[in-house]
Order: structure tokens, then C-alpha cells, then sequence
């Protein structure tokens, strides 16, 4: 699966709003957005505080696995 439509559906599993998730990784809005939209990807902090917040490996968050 794209990281871009993982992301959001990871997001949406667990009911936030793209301002709730930015929040929590602490980036701006519109950064949380393009991720999403898939205009850019983050960097490796990012991607960490990602999976962190989803409570799911790299890989899984990634679209290399699809084993959480």
C-alpha cells in the first residue's frame, strides 16, 4: 500500500483530524497534509514520531509490510 493512503488510514482508525495528528507528531498542519496527499514525505524523526503515535512498525507505516 502507498505511505500516503496508509497514513490516512491509519488516521482514520483512529478517529483524528489531520490538525489532531499534526499536533501530536508536533509539524504544522500543512505539512501533515501533504503527507497525506502524498506531495511529500517526512523525514526520518517524522516517520518515527508516526509510528510511534499509530503504535505500528516502519515497515507496516511504510507499505512494506502489512504486519503492524
Amino acid at each position: 500500500m502507498e505511505f500516503s493512503k496508509r497514513l490516512r488510514e491509519l488516521r482514520k482508525e483512529k478517529n483524528e483530524t489531520q490538525v489532531q495528528t499534526a499536533k501530536a507528531i508536533e509539524v504544522t498542519e500543512r505539512q501533515y497534509q501533504r503527507f497525506e496527499a502524498g506531495e511529500n514525505y517526512p523525514g526520518f524523526e517524522n516517520l518515527c514520531a508516526l509510528a510511534d503515535h499509530f503504535s505500528v512498525s516502519l515497515d507496516y507505516l511504510s507499505g512494506r509490510t502489512d504486519k503492524r
